[in-house]
C-alpha cells in the first residue's frame, strides 16, 4: 500500500504539472485581451497604500525578522528541543477498531462483547518441534541404544531369552531400515513383525516378545510430541501465565486460552468420574493416548483437528483470546510468551511461531512504521539533493529544508505530548507533506535572491520581500490548508488525523518560512550574497553536500526496494561519497576556479566562498 501511494502521488503530481504549464496558458488565450489590460499592476501600484489586515501583518513580521533574528532562532531552537522530548514520548500503537467513532456500533459492541466474554481478538502461536524425527535409512543407530538399555533391563528382571528376542528384533530393524519407503512403513511393518512373533512364540519367550512389541510401540509414538505429559505440561503452564499478562496500565490482555491440553485434561477428569483433583495431564504416554481415544469415539472427534495435526502429533496450535486489538498490546503476550519459555525452556525441542490476524497487525505495523521512515528520510535527501542542485549552493540547500524540518519534529512532537498514538495515518503524513512543505521555502528563497540582487542588501529587500511575495506564500498556507479541513466531518477517524494535521503542517510550514527564513538569512547575509563567488563545479563544500544527498538518496532507495543488508550499503555508500568528496576536492584547487568579483577592477584578497 505505501508503494501503491508514493506511485499514485508522484504520477498525481507530474500530472498536475503538465496540466499547469499546457491548460493555464492555452486558456488565458481564449480571453479578451482587453480584459487582462493592466492586469496584476494595480495590485503593485497600491502595494505601498494598502492597508489590509494581512498586509500590516506581514510588514511588521518583516520587520521583526530583520530587528529579532537573534531571538527568533533562540525560540526555534527551544521549540525544537521541546519537540525531541515529543518524540521521545511518541507511541507505536495501531488498531483498525479504533478508526471508528467512540460512539459507533462497532466500537461500542467491540467494548461491550470484550467486557463479558474472553475476547473477541485472536492471537494463535504455533507449536512444532525442532527439526524431523529419524526416519529410514537412519533408524538402526537411533534406536539402537534405547533397545540395547531395553533388553539390559529385561535381563536384568530375570525375562527368559530377552537377549536373544531383542537381537532378532535388532536384525529385523536392520533390514527395514534398508526397504521401508519412510517412518510410516518402517514401524508399521516392525509392529507386525512384532505382533507375529509374539502370536507364535514358546512360552519360555512370550514375555520377552510382548515386551519388545511394547517397546516398538513406544518408540513408534516416541516422534508424536504433543502426547507426551512434559509437553503438555509446559502448555498448560504456559496457558496459565498468559492468565497474569497485563498492559502498562494494569488491564488484563487475555481473556482466555485453549489448546490440546485442555481437551486432555477435561477428558482425563471424565474419565475419572467427574473428579476436579483428576483435571490434569496424565502421567504416562499411554494416559493421553487413552484421552484422545476416549474424545475420538465421541460426537464432535473432527475438533481434535483444530487443536493439533492428528496424523503427526508433531503440530499445535494454542488459542488466544485477547481482549484488545492494540499492536502494543499484542506486543507485550509476545514478550511474555518469550520471557516464560526463557524462564521454563520447553521440552523436547519445543519451538514457538505466532500467527493470527492481530499479530499480522503487529508485523504490517513494523514493516510500515520502518518503511515509512526509510521512504521519508530517502525522500528527503532526494529533496535536498534537488535543492542544491536548483541552488546552485549546499547553504541556500539546506536553508530551503530547515522550515520543512522544524515544521515535521514539531508536528511529531506534538504527537507525543498530547499522547496520540502513531498509526498508520500519522505515518503517512510526513510523506505527504514533504513536498507542499518544501514549496514554501522554495517559493521564498527564490524571490529572496531576486530582491536581493534588485536591492543591493537584505536591509533593503526585507521590506518588499514581505510585500507581494509574503502575501502569495501566506495565501497557499491558508488555501491549501483550508482545502484539507472538510476531512474533519469525515465519518472515519483516520481521515479526521490526516485533515488535522496536514492542515497543521501547513500553518507551521507557512509560520516557519516566513519566520525562520529571513532570520537565518540576517544572519548568514555575507555568505549566502557573496560579492565574490565562484562557478558551482568549483564549490567543495556544495559539491560534497550533493554528493552526500545524491548517493543517499541512492542507498535508501536501494535497501527499501532490494531488501539488501544495511553493512553492504553502508560500506558502499562510504566509498562513493569519498570518492566523490576526493574529486571534488581536486576539482576546487584547481586555477580556473580563483574567485570572480562582481566588480573586474577590485584587486582585493579572495573572500569566502559560498559552500
Amino acid at each position: 500500500p505505501v508503494q501503491v501511494f508514493g506511485i499514485y502521488i508522484a504520477i498525481g503530481v507530474m500530472v498536475a504539472w503538465f496540466w499547469t504549464i499546457t491548460f493555464i496558458p492555452a486558456s488565458v488565450m481564449f480571453i479578451n485581451p482587453d480584459k487582462l489590460a493592466n492586469f496584476g499592476l494595480t495590485e503593485q501600484h497600491a502595494e505601498a497604500d494598502s492597508h489590509s489586515l494581512m498586509t500590516r501583518l506581514l510588514r511588521k513580521t518583516g520587520q521583526g525578522t530583520y530587528r529579532h533574528a537573534k531571538l527568533i532562532l533562540a525560540g526555534a531552537a527551544l521549540l525544537t528541543a521541546v519537540a525531541l522530548w515529543g518524540i521521545n514520548r511518541i507511541v507505536i500503537n495501531d488498531n483498525p477498531v479504533k478508526w471508528f467513532k467512540p460512539a459507533h456500533p462497532i466500537r461500542v459492541a467491540d467494548k461491550v462483547l470484550n467486557d463479558h466474554f474472553g475476547g473477541t481478538y485472536m492471537g494463535y502461536l504455533a507449536l512444532r518441534p525442532s527439526g524431523e524425527p529419524p526416519a529410514p535409512p537412519a533408524m538402526s543407530e537411533a534406536i539402537a541404544e534405547p533397545l540395547r538399555r531395553r533388553a539390559a533391563e529385561l535381563k536384568a528382571a530375570g525375562a527368559e531369552g530377552a537377549e536373544t528376542v531383542f537381537a532378532a528384533l535388532q536384525k529385523k530393524i536392520g533390514e527395514l531400515d534398508q526397504s521401508a519407503a519412510d517412518r510410516d512403513d518402517f514401524f508399521a511393518k516392525l509392529q507386525s513383525f512384532a505382533a507375529a512373533q509374539t502370536d507364535t512364540a514358546p512360552d519360555n519367550l512370550f514375555e520377552a516378545w510382548d515386551a519388545a512389541g511394547l517397546f516398538v510401540s513406544e518408540r513408534a509414538q516416541s516422534g508424536q510430541t504433543f502426547k507426551d505429559p512434559a509437553a503438555l505440561r509446559w502448555i498448560a503452564g504456559l496457558q496459565e501465565h498468559l492468565l497474569t499478562v497485563k498492559s502498562p496500565d494494569g488491564r488484563p490482555l487475555v481473556g482466555k486460552s485453549n489448546s490440546i491440553a485442555d481437551l486432555v485434561r477435561t477428558v482425563y477428569r471424565e474419565l475419572m468420574e467427574g473428579n476436579p483433583e483428576y483435571y490434569r495431564i496424565p502421567d504416562t504416554r499411554e494416559g493421553v493416548a487413552q484421552t484422545v481415544m476416549q474424545y475420538e469415539s465421541s460426537h464432535r472427534p473432527h475438533d481434535l483437528a483444530h487443536f493439533v495435526r492428528t496424523d503427526t502429533w508433531r503440530d499445535t496450535s494454542l488459542w488466544i483470546q485477547q481482549k484488545s486489538g492494540d499492536n502494543r498490546d499484542m506486543k507485550v503476550i509476545v514478550a511474555a510468551v518469550e520471557s516464560y519459555m526463557a524462564d521454563n525452556p520447553p521440552p523436547l525441542g519445543i519451538e514457538a511461531e505466532w500467527f493470527g490476524l492481530t499479530y499480522i497487525n503487529v508485523v504490517w505495523q513494523a514493516k510500515m512504521v520502518n518503511g515509512m521512515l526509510i521512504s521519508f528520510l530517502g525522500s528527503f535527501a532526494a529533496v535536498w539533493f534537488m535543492m542544491i542542485i536548483l541552488f546552485r549552493s549546499a547553504l541556500w540547500g539546506f536553508l530551503s529544508m530547515l522550515p520543512l524540518t522544524v515544521t515535521i519534529g514539531l508536528i511529531y512532537g506534538l504527537i507525543g505530548i498530547v499522547g496520540k498514538d502513531y498509526d498508520m495515518p500519522v505515518a503517512v503524513l510526513s510523506a505527504l507533506s514533504l513536498g507542499m512543505a518544501v514549496d514554501y521555502a522554495i517559493h521564498f528563497i527564490s524571490r529572496a535572491k531576486e530582491m536581493q540582487a534588485r536591492h543591493g542588501s537584505w536591509q533593503a529587500a526585507s521590506g518588499p520581500m514581505f510585500g507581494e511575495p509574503a502575501r502569495a506564500i501566506t495565501r497557499n498556507v491558508i488555501v491549501i490548508g483550508v482545502g484539507f479541513l472538510p476531512l474533519l466531518a469525515a465519518p472515519l477517524i483516520p481521515y479526521r488525523t490526516v485533515g488535522t494535521f496536514i492542515a497543521a503542517i501547513l500553518l507551521f510550514a507557512g509560520v516557519t518560512t516566513l519566520l525562520l527564513l529571513p532570520a537565518l538569512i540576517r544572519l548568514l547575509e555575507n555568505r549566502l550574497f557573496p560579492k565574490k563567488g565562484t562557478t558551482v563545479m568549483c564549490r567543495c563544500g556544495t559539491c560534497f553536500f550533493a554528493a552526500v544527498s545524491g548517493v543517499l538518496t541512492v542507498a535508501l532507495n536501494v535497501q527499501l526496494f532490494a531488501d539488501l543488508a544495511w553493512t553492504k550499503v553502508s560500506y558502499a555508500s562510504l566509498a562513493c561519497i569519498a570518492a566523490i568528496a576526493f574529486s571534488c576536492f581536486l576539482n576546487s584547487r584547481r586555477k580556473t576556479c580563483a574567485p570572480i568579483s562582481s566588480d573586474p577592477s577590485d584587486p582585493s584578497d579572495k573572500i569566502k566562498e559560498t559552500p
